[in-house]
């Protein structure tokens, strides 16, 4: 087995993990994971060397991004739930957070997990997202204060839309 090949077994658990917390569902992770190490694997010709963690990471977010794309294209049906009434409880418990998250953008919220579930910097982070590094500090910063203002009860601000 080549090493390349070794790295990318290796990324695997880490590729499941940070899928996971992107879709929030087990199995569409579990097929975006399996499409991104397909794509690494047929294009191991264009890798040009460096960390082949960050390169799975950058083929997974476009997996994902082109899988939210599609999905934007078709109308959505959610139901209501008794957990999306407004409650007076003061404790936090992990779903508490877990619906923060939901609540972010796409890019804001891929940023922080990247940092915060997978440990990457602030540079890695910007090479994965292909943006600059001040892009990264500004959607932590956005996303650290959207979390924090839904976990205190804030309803976030409407936006005018032109």
């Amino acid at each position: 087995m080549s090493e390349f090949r070794r790295q990318i077994e290796q990324a695997i658990p880490a590729l499941r993990r940070y899928g996971r917390a992107l879709t929030r569902n087990a199995e569409t992770a579990d097929e975006i994971v399996q499409d991104t190490l397909v794509r690494a694997l047929r294009s191991e010709h264009l890798f040009r060397g460096g960390d082949v963690r960050a390169w799975l990471y950058t083929i997974l977010i476009n997996v994902n991004r082109n899988r939210l794309r599609s999905l934007s294209r078709r109308p959505v049906l959610a139901s209501i739930s008794e957990t999306d009434a407004v409650t007076g409880s003061v404790e936090l418990d992990g779903r508490d957070i877990a619906r923060a998250l939901d609540e972010l953008a796409e890019e804001p919220r891929a940023a922080l997990l990247l940092v915060v579930l997978e440990g990457l910097s602030y540079r890695e982070v910007a090479e994965i997202q292909g943006v600059p590094i001040g892009t990264v500090m500004s959607r932590l910063a956005r996303a650290r204060t959207q979390i924090k203002s839904f976990l205190d009860g804030e309803r976030p601000p409407l936006r005018r839309v032109k």
